[in-house]
């Protein structure tokens, strides 16, 4: 069997945890920020979690991580 490519793309925006969870950053932290109150930003900053929905999709994508 020849060798799986990885998605580069998804391999730049998504981490895999220890439990097989999906990592991923969250939008909404580049620009326009005085709009937005302090409360947000904080939140905005944490690592979210993918859904269950996209997880199988998303791990395909990644084959060796």
């Amino acid at each position: 069997m020849p060798k799986l490519k990885t998605n580069k793309g998804a391999a730049k925006r998504f981490k895999l945890t220890g439990t097989g969870k999906v990592k991923r950053r969250k939008s909404g932290m580049r620009h326009i920020l005085t709009s937005k109150a302090k409360k947000v930003k904080r939140s905005l900053r944490q690592a979210g979690l993918i859904s269950k929905t996209h997880e199988e999709s998303i791990k395909k994508l990644l084959p060796y991580a």
